[in-house]
């Protein structure tokens, strides 16, 4: 069964950083597309950035510049490095793998972890 698990997730002020990385078990992150998607209570899920099997990436236009996503193969790890952060950056974060990647958009994506949680404060 495949398995993604977040973490990294926590309580900073704005301006401050975060690293979120993304575990994966029984399966190999080299051969899916992966990508970072957010959620507040009420909202849709918003896609943040992806990472295709190739290296290519794509970063909403809300984040481009403040946050870099990056895979391990070699661990099977994905990772979203996360700078210049904002109130309006609090969400959910979760980890998504699929085959048919391309765009952020969550039908796109397989499997899903259970997030991990990112508050920032003003």
């Amino acid at each position: 069964q495949v398995q993604l698990v977040e973490s990294g997730g926590g309580s900073v002020q704005a301006g401050g950083a975060l690293r979120l990385s993304c575990a994966a078990s029984t399966f190999t992150v080299s051969r899916y597309s992966m990508a970072w998607f957010r959620q507040t209570p009420g909202e849709e899920r918003e896609g943040v950035a992806l990472i295709e099997t190739g290296g290519d990436t794509r970063y909403a236009d809300s984040v481009k510049g403040r946050f870099t996503i990056s895979k391990d193969n070699a661990n099977d790890t994905l990772y979203l490095q996360m700078v210049s952060l904002k109130p309006e950056d609090t969400a959910m974060y979760y980890c998504a793998a699929g085959f048919i990647g391309g765009a952020l958009e969550t039908w796109r994506y397989k499997y899903w972890g259970q997030g991990t949680q990112v508050t920032v404060s003003s």
